[in-house]
């Protein structure tokens, strides 16, 4: 028979070992969801989808009732009309184009063999319809592949909070390069970087746009990066970054109690072993 001392070597053992495992599992997975690909934009460069294509619901962006919107290869999404704009600018107060919400605004250019497409459709996400755009491992300008990005927008219908309110996602699992050629970069870096953000558009209130720390600067949002995206989150899940727009402005940090992190993960490993220490003195 196995003896007690044995038993709770044996358990606490168990009890680290799956706390580890938790903590490096949200360490190392990725936060790209399957899925919301029914639709794809075949390889091109500066391409975006002709018309608007359909959310699956109605959502209140500053003011303005969206049921649709334009799908454009560079990065972003766009509410009035298609963009085929790929030198990324601010998206903060100075900037002087249409509604838009960028997880990744920068020369992308999926015509390199290797190369993925840009894809979208709806789906669920977090328990809610959604409508999701993924740009899995695409390449930059021009038809480069040696250095490759993942990354993706989630729009998550909550109507179920209010009438036209919704979250949105910005998920990335890979961020190789932040330049295409015509953007001043070499081997997909320097130049004019990448921009990561929201802006409601020409003429709207101060308020309505945010830009990520780190848009704009060479080397920043890359992996490893300083303010690398993947790494990054205002939610606790790294590799994602979470905005609720309620009554149609931008509520940020969300509101909510987020998931457990690494460091909670391993509390709990901690707790749990004290936990069965414990027993073990009493019995």
């Amino acid at each position: 028979m196995t003896s007690r001392p044995t038993s709770i070597r044996s358990a606490l053992l168990a009890v680290f070992m799956f706390a580890g495992a938790l903590t490096l599992g949200a360490v190392q997975a990725g936060t790209v969801a399957p899925g919301f690909d029914s639709n794809t934009i075949p390889a091109n460069d500066d391409g975006y989808t002709t018309s608007p294509v359909s959310l699956g619901f109605t959502a209140n962006f500053f003011g303005a009732d969206y049921s649709g919107l334009y799908v454009n290869n560079n990065g972003n999404v766009t509410f009035n009309a298609p963009q085929s704009t790929y030198t990324p600018s601010g998206l903060g107060s100075s900037y002087s184009g249409q509604p838009i919400i960028a997880p990744f605004f920068a020369d992308v250019d999926t015509r390199g063999a290797g190369s993925g497409l840009t894809s979208y459709g709806t789906g669920m996400y977090a328990g809610h319809d959604a409508f999701g755009v993924t740009w899995p491992a695409v390449g930059y300008y021009g038809s480069h592949v040696d250095k490759l990005n993942t990354f993706q927008l989630i729009l998550v219908d909550r109507s179920d909070s209010g009438t036209g309110n919704f979250d949105f996602y910005f998920n990335y699992d890979q961020i190789q390069w932040e330049t295409g050629d015509a953007s001043g970069g070499s081997g997909g870096l320097g130049g004019i970087s990448a921009a990561v953000g929201y802006n409601a558009g020409q003429g709207k209130a101060a308020g309505a746009d945010a830009v990520l720390p780190g848009s704009l600067i060479s080397g920043a949002l890359l992996d490893g990066g300083p303010e690398s995206l993947v790494a990054g989150t205002n939610n606790n899940v790294p590799g994602q970054f979470m905005f609720q727009v309620r009554n149609g402005s931008v509520v940020t940090p969300p509101t909510g109690v987020p998931e457990p992190g690494p460091l909670g993960m391993l509390a709990f490993g901690l707790l749990a072993a004290g936990w069965l220490v414990r027993r073990h003195r009493q019995a």
